[in-house]
């Protein structure tokens, strides 16, 4: 496979997961209180979302790699 045709399928991939997904989210803990043998501490998850503008461009460009890198031979 050509490497733009590699990075087409990531980019629709990406679309795609925009679009189903609207965002990542990830959670980390924190301490709050750490005093030896004591801990207190929480989870806190974030979102970081993903506009639906910007899962469309990827998933067409994606889409205009993959054609462009199997008309290129």
């Amino acid at each position: 496979m050509k490497a733009v045709t590699i990075v087409g399928i990531l980019l629709i991939i990406v679309g795609i997961a925009g679009f189903a997904l609207g965002g990542i989210s990830f959670t980390h803990e924190k301490k709050d209180v750490d005093l030896g043998p004591l801990q207190v501490a929480h989870k806190e998850t974030n979102t970081f979302p993903i506009s639906p503008v910007l899962s469309t461009l990827s998933f067409i460009t994606g889409a205009g790699l993959v054609v462009m890198g199997a008309r290129t031979k």
